[in-house]
Formats: structure tokens, sequence, C-alpha cells
């Protein structure tokens, strides 16, 4: 081989060493420009304000725009599917929500949390179980009994049927052999089933704790217990409801952030702790306290594990008030 050959041959070679370099550090630099967080509810709403919220602090740790983007339509289905589909290359991120454990049960998408790379869970509001302050129902297990001895009896409320409130109720009362015992009438949402409630329309709301916040500030109503894994901080005297009456219900709204399924590890390695950082910060916590979101965090593992527990007992709350498909 001639001296030019040769010096051709090496130069390829460097050429093509170089490039495969090249290719390794820009992954290992993510982001090289701006991120897009998709957010499929609309502007101005709770998902909406807490994925701000991670924008703006997520910038702070990865050195780049991520700019928000509300993509609504389709009771959240349009949003979560443009998160699904996205080029997994880490510049396309997006909030996914509750709704995501209950679209393959219902039929309006096959969608699930397993069509994501799963980041992590930053807001969880578990739901929990509300009656009168004079109501002679002390516990839980009070409630129970009540309802077991005179099914159909005892109405409860909490917002629209087949929304998390209904289900998390009818899924409970279910897993106790007690399927549509508690007649549920449909409302607007938790402030209008509240004032059902203490009006004595009917006997038992079953919605988050910040919805019942100013109801129990103002005396008026009790929390029996929260359908999570642990007590509130904010409520450290309301039991779980396993510890009320023994069976490991639980139930919420939550909101996490997905990426599309793929996503490079390089980008997983990067993005993780940096919305970790994020949820552990002052200003978070400062905003999700002043507008009474639960606080969690949840890496990629236990997200993956509170998802599938989540799809488990909604699904079986559909069953039970015959929403499945």
């Amino acid at each position: 081989m001639t001296k030019s050959r040769t010096a051709r041959t090496m130069a390829a070679v460097l050429l093509a060493v170089g490039a495969a370099l090249g290719t390794t550090s820009a992954l290992a630099a993510w982001p090289e420009r701006p991120v897009t967080l998709i957010v499929p509810w609309s502007a101005g709403g709770g998902t909406d304000a807490t994925g701000r919220i991670v924008a703006k602090l997520l910038e702070d740790q990865i050195g780049q725009p991520v700019n928000v983007v509300n993509r609504t339509g389709g009771g959240g289905v349009v949003g979560h599917t443009a998160i699904a589909q996205a080029k997994p290359d880490g510049y396309t991120l997006g909030v996914i929500t509750t709704e995501l454990s209950m679209f393959h049960w219902i039929g309006t998408s096959p969608l699930a949390y397993g069509d994501y790379t799963l980041i992590g869970l930053y807001n969880l509001d578990p739901e929990a179980v509300h009656v009168r302050k004079d109501s002679d129902w002390k516990s839980l297990e009070d409630l129970v009994a009540a309802v077991r001895a005179d099914p159909g009896k005892h109405k409860a409320s909490g917002a629209n049927q087949g929304g998390a409130a209904h289900l998390s109720l009818a899924g409970m009362m279910n897993a106790l052999g007690l399927k549509n015992a508690a007649p549920w009438v449909p409302t607007e949402g938790a402030a209008p089933s509240m004032q059902l409630l203490v009006s004595d329309a009917i006997d038992i709301v079953c919605t988050t704790m910040p919805e019942a916040q100013s109801m129990k500030d103002a005396g008026e109503v009790t929390t029996l217990a929260v359908m999570a894994d642990e007590r509130s901080a904010a409520f450290p005297d309301v039991p779980t409801v396993k510890e009320a009456i023994g069976i490991d219900w639980t139930v919420g709204a939550w909101r996490g952030i997905g990426a599309p399924k793929g996503l490079p590890q390089e980008v997983v390695d990067v993005v993780v702790p940096a919305l970790e950082k994020v949820v552990a910060s002052a200003e978070f916590k400062d905003f999700m306290k002043k507008r009474n979101f639960g606080m969690a965090w949840s890496g990629p593992d236990k997200f993956q594990q509170f998802l599938a527990t989540a799809d488990k007992n909604f699904g079986d709350a559909m069953k039970a008030v015959g929403l499945a498909k």
C-alpha cells in the first residue's frame, strides 16, 4: 500500500471514529435545544398550572427553555396521544394524568401507562371519605356497617358519574362486597356535592382533601379516611382506608411527567434527577402548598408500580359500576 493510500485510509478511520464520538457526545449533552412539554388539558386548569411551574423550574435544571403546549380534546386523549407518538429523543415530554388510568377501561383510547417512558410522579391528591360533622358515623367502619345494614339508603356524591371520586367510592364498596350499595348523585363537582352533604340531602362525599378543605375549616364536615398508602402530613389524624377497615384501597388524582416510549437512557439519566430536584425545591413546594395540591415524588420504577395499582383499582371500580368495556 502506498503512503498516500495509507494516509487516506487512516483519515477515513479517524473521521469515522470522530463521527461516532460526536454522536455519543450529542446524546450525553442533552438537551442542546428547547424542550416541549405537552399539557393535555386547557390553560388555566390545575394540570396546566402544575405543568407550568414544573416547566419553569426544569429550565433552571437543564439549561434550556421548556415550552408548554396545551393539546386539548377528547377528554385528555388528544394530548396523551401526542406525547406517546412524539419522537423519543427527549425534546418532547408531557404531563400525564389520572385519566390515563381510565382510557383503556372505558374504551376511549387504548393508551395505558406502558405506552410511555415514565419520568416521575410529582402530584397526588388521594380521594377521601367525608361526612357531616354531626353524623352518627365517627369512623369509616361505622359508615360501612350502616351501608351494609341498609344497602341503597345512604346516598353519596363528589362529582360526575364515572369520575375519579365516583369510582373511588364505588370501587372501595365493591371490594367490601357492597356493589352499588351507596347510590351516587351526580353533580358538577366537589363544591356542589359538599353543599348537598351539609344540607342533609346526601350522607357521604368522596373527594380530595384540598376540595374539602373549606368545609373542614368551617367545621361542617369530618373526614373518616383517606385513600392513600400513608396518612397526610397536613391531616395526620385522618387514617388511611387500610388502617380504618383493613383493605388496601388507594386511589386518587395524580399527575406526573412522561415521555414517548424508547427514550434514550442518556436522556433519562439527566431528566429524572432534574425533575427530582424540581419537586424538592422550595419554590415548587411553596407553589403546591399555596394551591392545596398534594406533593409527591416517585421516580420511574416506583411510578410504574403506582400506576399498575391505579390501573387495577380504577378497572375494578369501572367493572363494579358497569362502565368497563
